[in-house]
């Protein structure tokens, strides 16, 4: 139904053109022309027959397919065809051109989208279908973080219409200032009076005789009544279609196998490898994944299209210049434009496949990426060969780089002289030039592209310089500004002349492969409550959320990811770690899974953050941070899951990825349930699907378990809706009361649970029994709020050890002041017994005093040290004994549950806890009776009672404690200084960002190798011009140096 010929035509006119040339251009050109005159006549006679009117449509439609399928050889045998279709009318022609320019003018006033006329906007505004955005749509994308820069993918986005096949016979090239609107309104959150006009998108056809374009009104709404002129030449047309209906009914012609076609297109089979060289018996599917579609073989300088089709980098180049703009396996429109490379893991297992050697009487197999190599030394020794007759002396002839400076200039002196006159009358003279562009085409044409970019670098003055993500990866740990960087940047170029630190433009351009929202993904089945989208970056917590004042307070801020994003970026930064798991277990790279991922959920507040501005008073401002660590992988293998990955440090902060900031305070409940349950649906959604993630060039499956064990008591009581600490029900592991666990220190078990919290919630709001509110709270244990984070019942092994801390603190006061023997001391005499401790501890352990406890001071204040030096301030032996024996307990049982993996790192201890905690919870009910009598903290009973049945669970505590994320707290100062902007809601959104990408994997080895490389001695890029010598720590000092 087009003016032009399918692609197919133009396939079988290609390769027959190859086989057999046509004597003159002009002959070809006339008889091809003659070819497609037939379509249009056709279909306006199909249009005006009176009886026979869908039999003449079938016979048009069957003329154009043959038309279609048509090879060169049938064009020739129908010769009588052409002959007739020189005695048509002389007239038809040109009336017929005249038709479709004029169709064509009237289209140019026509919106592509709705169909619209121009003449309606009395400003005439329209936009091109095919051309860059404007600044303001451009100002816009940029501000929400889209990649579309073009209007045909915002066109395809928002109306769903694909503009990149259109011609311009059939399809208006612009559309209309109404439709933009509409785009702008689909990207800003603005509201506007602007509708788009119809229900749907027009379809535009091609030009006939009861053409809806050429019979419209100027306001595209009218219908113009125009006279129906019968066309010329209708009988003769009627005969032809007769003949060669007869032609095609007598001839069974068969479908051209387009793959042929294509491959005598290419004609790659000598310089292609075929996939039976290939050592290994792989399985079709994946030896279908490394070769190329169009010819079979395997792929050479592979190259990736929009449609993630893989194709040999000249096949398809060869394909899209004979068949058009089309992707040979699916007819997308692709462009030469649109080629890239593929992911490095792709290219990593295609170069790691093994092939045999072609070359006859060499058997060896070699790698597919020390091919070209291999190949090479065979023709080293077949030029050697040929040059031996030629050599008439003694001595074979030697290769050209194993000469001396001296004979490799006599032998190349002819050459010489060549390049030497090309340069003085091409190039006035610059012969450097010449022989580097001559270097640079050798490797282009050996597919060595990568020894090119950096040559042709160096030709263009840049060097070599940092890769973008090592600037990244030195810019986000050193936590230096923009401002800061960009002086650095400025400073080293114009000190060695070079550009060593990459520009903020690419640092920008590296960030968004490393954050949520780049890498595309699928979840089958979809998730419930949860968008489709996948280009989802920081988005604000409060969305969706009702602005009123009594909801929340005015100055909270939310910035957050959304979690399947977050977490399939995460993956994605372990790529290399899970493929060299994959490796190291003997297991297949094109292994789908399903992978099994374990999460540590760990949620903490950061206390006050606030920074004093100017004069008055400092306002608090509280923030909380919720983290996630991913902790191991493992993949079903047969019948056993085995283990690829496992985190070696998971209480580093370097592990512990930021998934939602909040300037909130975690004893606020309700605004901590507004802001964390959108995570919390999306979390839920994620146990019942399975993520499909393109990972290595392979989709694979991934499943995830969550597990919250990463809160402190504070927090797990209030998402779980239990009372405060200082409650009747000391733990939230089981259902004891603090005199039931003071009179039985030991012997208990876990008996709560998420599922459990709130169905006694339900007892709790609707009281069914009708108690009164003692019987109530005994029958619910404590639960007073409806739980909305499911934790794992566990112990923080961090908030463990401060506690006990500050319990051992408590108890060596009441032993300076003989507590044992007067316990009703004065609040003033109390108060003495904690000075005279602090001294003490000051001038011999050099342990400075804390208003609150903390981590560090917790480690030194629990050694035997400190007990030596308490005892120095008692009176009585026996009380020096029981502290001693108090301590060397505590101490044996603390790797226990701080460790990581006990079973392999104290075996001993972990075998004597029961033990240890029996003798430990008599000396606290004999020695110490006079401290717990009737009463126990949360932490020494969770020590005494529950340590064992979590390992015996878990494995570890220590693994599974929020350390990591504490550890995190100490980061926000420094990004919320690195980040210094005007509005604190772009700055907790740039700290959001920042510690995502301080916590990447694929940056953290870059800077480890550069701490590697400094601690031998090195520089990490050496650049020396001259005298001009700069290292990477000058160029840190020189920014430690300036006033910014």
């Amino acid at each position: 139904m087009e003016m032009l010929a399918p692609p197919s035509v133009n396939l079988c006119s290609t390769s027959e053109q190859t086989q057999q040339l046509y004597k003159k251009f002009s002959e070809w050109k006339f008889k091809l022309f003659k070819v497609r005159s037939l379509e249009k006549p056709l279909l306006e006679e199909s249009h005006l027959a009176d009886n026979d009117n869908e039999k003449m449509a079938a016979s048009s439609d069957k003329v154009n397919d043959a038309v279609t399928l048509m090879p060169q050889e049938t064009f020739q045998r129908g010769q009588n065809l052409n002959d007739s279709m020189q005695t048509r009318d002389k007239d038809a022609f040109p009336v017929n051109q005249r038709e479709i320019e004029a169709h064509r003018v009237n289209l140019q006033h026509l919106c592509r989208i709705c169909g619209g006329s121009f003449k309606n906007d009395p400003y005439k505004r329209s936009h091109p279908v095919h051309g860059p955005v404007d600044d303001e749509m451009q100002a816009l994308l940029r501000k929400k973080e889209k990649k579309a820069t073009s209007w045909p993918d915002l066109l395809n986005k928002v109306f769903k219409t694909d503009v990149r096949g259109d011609m311009d016979t059939i399809h208006p090239t612009n559309f209309c200032h109404n439709c933009r609107s509409v785009i702008q309104r689909k990207f800003s959150n603005v509201p506007c009076e602007v509708y788009f006009p119809r229900k749907g998108t027009m379809d535009w056809q091609p030009h006939s005789a009861s053409c809806d374009v050429c019979g419209t009104s100027s306001h595209g709404i009218k219908r113009k009544i125009q006279a129906s002129n019968p066309p010329q030449g209708g009988k003769k047309l009627r005969i032809i279609a007769e003949r060669a209906r007869k032609i095609m009914h007598t001839r069974s012609q068969k479908q051209v196998n387009s793959k042929s076609i294509m491959k005598k297109i290419t004609n790659c089979k000598k310089i292609h490898l075929s996939t039976k060289m290939l050592t290994v018996d792989y399985p079709v599917d994946f030896v279908k994944s490394v070769s190329c579609q169009i010819c079979e073989h395997i792929l050479a300088d592979p190259v990736e299209t929009t449609c993630k089709h893989l194709f040999c980098r000249l096949c398809i180049l060869k394909c899209l210049k004979v068949i058009g703009s089309y992707c040979p396996s699916c007819r997308y429109p692709c462009f030469p434009t649109d080629l890239v490379n593929p992911v490095r893991s792709f290219l990593s297992i295609l170069n790691t496949l093994g092939v045999k050697c072609p070359v006859k009487d060499c058997h060896e197999e070699v790698t597919l990426g020390k091919y070209s190599h291999h190949l090479s030394s065979h023709k080293e020794k077949k030029d050697k060969g040929t040059y031996v007759h030629v050599n008439k002396g003694g001595r074979p002839r030697q290769h050209l780089l194993s000469l001396t400076r001296r004979a490799q200039k006599h032998r190349l002196r002819e050459l010489k002289l060549q390049v030497k006159a090309f340069a003085e009358k091409e190039e006035g003279g610059d012969v450097k030039s010449v022989c580097l562009t001559l270097f640079l085409l050798a490797l282009r044409a050996r597919n060595e592209h990568r020894q090119a970019d950096e040559l042709e670098a160096m030709m263009q003055g840049k060097g070599s310089g940092l890769h973008p993500a090592v600037c990244l990866a030195i810019r986000v740990n050193t936590f230096l500004s923009c401002s800061q960087y960009h002086k650095m940047y400025r400073t080293i170029k114009a000190i060695t002349g070079r550009q060593i630190f990459q520009p903020l433009h690419a640092l920008r351009a590296a960030e968004k492969s490393l954050l949520p929202g780049y890498h595309p993904f699928e979840w089958k089945p979809p998730l419930k409550n949860v968008s489709s989208n996948t280009e989802v970056g920081i988005i604000d917590g409060l969305s969706g959320l009702q602005h009123l004042v009594d909801d929340y307070p005015v100055d909270t801020i939310a910035k957050r990811f959304r979690y399947d994003a977050a977490l399939v970026s995460a993956l994605m930064d372990m790529e290399e770690d899970i493929l060299e798991g994959l490796k190291s277990h003997e297991l297949d790279d094109y292994l789908k899974g399903p992978f099994t991922v374990v999460i540590k959920e760990s949620c903490d507040g950061m206390g006050d953050v606030s920074e004093k501005h100017g004069c008055g008073p400092a306002v608090p401002e509280k923030a909380v941070r919720f983290s996630f660590t991913i902790m191991n992988i493992t993949v079903a293998n047969g019948n056993e899951n085995i283990r690829i990955f496992e985190e070696n440090k998971p209480n580093s902060e370097l592990c512990c990825k930021p998934l939602c900031l909040m300037i909130a305070d975690e004893s606020d409940h309700e605004t901590l349930t507004a802001i964390l349950s959108p995570l919390v649906t999306e979390r839920e959604a994620m146990k019942n699907s399975e993520l499909v993630l393109d990972m290595g060039g392979i989709p694979r499956n991934f499943n995830f378990i969550f597990r919250g064990t990463g809160y402190d008591e504070k927090f797990v009581r209030e998402v779980e809706g239990l009372e405060a600490s200082g409650s009747t029900y000391i733990c939230t592991l089981c259902d004891a009361t603090r005199l039931e666990a003071s009179q039985n220190l030991v012997l208990h078990s876990i008996t709560r649970s998420h599922a459990e919290n709130l169905e006694r919630y339900e007892v709790w709001r609707s009281n069914p029994h009708h108690e009164t509110v003692d019987e109530l709270r005994d029958r619910v244990k404590g639960v007073s709020a409806k739980p909305f984070i499911e934790t794992v019942p566990s112990v923080d092994a961090l908030h463990c050890d401060i506690g006990n801390a500050a319990e051992f603190y408590k108890l060596f006061q009441f032993e300076i002041g003989e507590v044992y023997k007067n316990p009703d001391a004065p609040k003033e005499e109390r108060k003495r017994w904690q000075s005279m401790l602090d001294k003490h501890l000051r001038k011999k352990m050099n342990l400075k005093p804390v208003a609150r406890m903390n981590g560090n001071f917790a480690r030194r204040l629990m050694s035997k040290e400190t007990v030596e030096a308490v005892c120095e301030l008692l009176k009585s032996e026996d009380r020096h004994e029981a502290l001693r024996e108090l301590m060397d307990l505590y101490l044996k049982m603390k790797p226990v549950w701080r460790s990581s993996c006990p079973s392999k790192e104290c075996p001993e201890l972990l075998c004597q806890y029961s033990f240890n905690s029996q003798r430990f919870a008599e000396l606290l009910s004999t020695k110490f009776k006079y401290r717990y009598e009737g009463k126990i903290t949360n932490y020494f009973h969770k020590t005494l009672a529950h340590v064992p049945e979590i390992i015996e669970r878990d494995g570890s505590i220590g693994a599974w404690a929020s350390e990591g994320n504490e550890s995190g707290n100490k980061l926000f100062r420094r990004f919320r200084k690195m980040n210094a902007r005007q509005s604190k809601y772009y700055e907790i959104e740039d700290v959001l960002k920042h510690h995502w990408l301080y916590t990447s994997k694929y940056l953290q080895k870059f800077m480890n190798a550069h701490n590697m490389l400094k601690t031998q001695g090195m520089a990490i890029n050496q650049v020396q011009s001259g005298d001009d010598f700069i290292t990477l720590e000058d160029s840190l000092q020189i920014t430690d140096s300036m006033e910014f």
